[in-house]
This record gives structure tokens, sequence and C-alpha cells, in this order.
């Protein structure tokens, strides 16, 4: 019978390149390594090995059973740390959310594949839904983590709400827009054009936010003849109906005919919230800390004005 260790000695010996070399990185005698590998071929009934003095040469048998036999060892060794995670309560799948105002972008793909390196035992489940639909979405079970675009109008006791980055808000505009051809521009002098984009009475978000900083300014922004509340707003920008106030992230995903206008720190400002539940399971809360700092990190992330996690999801 075939011994894994027989296996292990004999994969050693040729990504070593020697007998020699195996044998010092195995912690044992190179005469207990010939005698494996002369056992594993009795075994086997095929030479995996041409030797001579000095060298040897994998034969045709000896590639297919090196090839074959590396390939089980990491299955073997990915199924015992995949158990270990189990035993823990470290696998499983999270059901993550993000508002459609909170872009996925390569930045924050690029922190998620990491940290499912560091959370080999965890897969994702990711589906977009608005802001306050998460909170109750994560309350009653149905998805473990959200991103969201704060303000969040909706209160649960059992939710946290932690502000993890600031990011700069843009004026999105149709490329033939009398403002298309300005690299920045001013909340006050968008009064009397068209949102494409405006706040739901029971609903937070982003298009709350912008109402807000439109009404600091003195004027409500006037709705356009389509308006939506998701990214598709940025398709109804290009198409002419109008404009919107979005973060800077979604210049990854907008179509060629949108541009975009800076507007004055002070004026536009707005926060990405992670939520959870208190009482969450120890994997979903290790992930959770691990992602917030990810996202910390992010490139030309900031932190958040006070930043602390909030007594409960608003």
């Amino acid at each position: 019978m075939i011994s894994l260790k027989q296996m292990k000695y004999f994969v050693e010996i040729v990504d070593a390149g020697s007998y020699s070399r195996a044998a010092e990185r195995l912690y044992v005698a190179q005469s207990a390594l010939s005698r494996h590998i002369k056992e594993l071929e009795n075994e086997l009934q095929a030479v995996l090995l041409e030797r001579d003095a000095r060298h040897f040469e994998l034969t045709e048998a000896g590639r297919l059973f090196h090839q074959r036999s590396k390939r089980l060892l990491q299955e073997l060794a990915e199924t015992v740390q995949q158990t270990q995670h189990v035993s823990k309560g470290e696998q499983g799948t999270i059901r993550l959310l993000h508002s459609s105002s909170v872009t996925l972008t390569a930045a924050i793909g690029a922190a998620l594949h990491r940290l499912l390196d560091d959370f080999p035992g965890v897969t994702l489940e990711v589906a977009k839904a608005a802001s306050d639909h998460q909170v109750s979405d994560i309350e009653e079970g149905r998805a473990d983590l959200g991103l969201v675009r704060l303000p969040v109008l909706r209160r649960h006791a059992n939710i946290e709400l932690r502000e993890v980055f600031s990011e700069r808000l843009v004026v999105a505009v149709p490329r033939r827009h009398r403002l298309a051809e300005q690299a920045a521009g001013d909340i006050a002098g968008l009064r009397g054009e068209r949102f494409v984009s405006l706040p739901h009475p029971e609903r937070g978000g982003l298009s709350y936010l912008v109402a807000g900083l439109c009404q600091a300014q003195g004027f409500f922004p006037t709705a356009a003849r389509a308006t939506s509340r998701k990214t598709s707003l940025l398709n109804l920008i290009e198409a002419g109906f109008g404009i919107a106030i979005v973060p800077d992230s979604m210049r990854e995903v907008a179509p060629a005919g949108v541009r975009f206008l800076d507007l004055p720190p002070q004026q536009a400002g707005s926060i990405v919230g992670l939520l959870r539940r208190r009482d969450t399971a120890p994997i979903v809360a290790k992930f959770a800390t691990a992602f917030e700092q990810a996202l910390r990190q992010l490139p030309g992330a900031s932190a958040p004005p006070g930043a602390h996690p909030t007594e409960e999801a608003r």
C-alpha cells in the first residue's frame, strides 16, 4: 500500500532537485529517502527516477506520479485546513449587501480578495440593497454585513453601524451640458437643474444627503422627468435627462457620455458605513473587523470626521 509519507518524500525530492537537499528539508537521512523511493517503485511496479551517482531524471511515469501526487497532497492540506476551520466555527457563507451608491470599486474588490485569502473557510454572497433595507435584512437574518451610504434612517438596537471612510461628492452631467467643460462647480450653481435622483420620504442614503446639501444652499432639487436612486441614474444622465451629485467612486462605472465636476470639500463630503448585528456569529465578527480595517486603508480613502461606532443604525 502506498503511503502519504512516500508520496511526500517523492514530491520533495523532485522539487528539491536532489536527494541531499530533500533530506535536509525533511530532516531525514538520505539513505532513508532512497529506501522509501525504492519501496514506492516496488508498490507501483514502475520506475519513477533514473539515477546515477550524482543525478536523477524523471521517467514519464515519474512525471505523471509527481504531478498527481503534488495535487493530492495540496488538496489534502486544504481539506485539513477547512476541517479545522469548520471545527472552530470559521467556515461558512457571509452575505454582504451594498447600496447602489457604494460602488464595489476595483480597490474594494482587491481588498475582499485579500480577505478571502486570509479566511479560506469563507465564501461571499454579494447583493445590492437600499441602505435602510439592509438594516432590516441584517436584523432579520437575511444578510450578515452591509455597506451603506449615510444617513441611515431606520433604527434597530441590535444593529451596529461603524463609519469606515469618507468620500468626496462630485456633480455628474451629460457631456453636452453647459457645465460639462468645467473642472469644478458649486452646489449653489445647480439651482434650477433637473436632478435624476430625489430622496424617498422614508429612506436615507445618497439622495437624502444630496437633498440636504442643496437645501443648505437655499433650494430643493428639481425632479427630472425620469429619476432613479440606483446606479442606472448614470444612464439617465448620459441620455440627457438631468444631473446628479454622486460619490467620486462612480467614475469607475460611469458610461462614456457622463462628465464630472469637483465640488468644494467643505460643501460635499459623504460617509460610508459598515452594518452588522451586535450578536453576530464569531466568524462574521472577525471578517467584519478585518473588512473595516481594509476599507480604512483603501487608496484615497480618508477617515470620517470623529469616526466611531454609532449607538445604533439610523
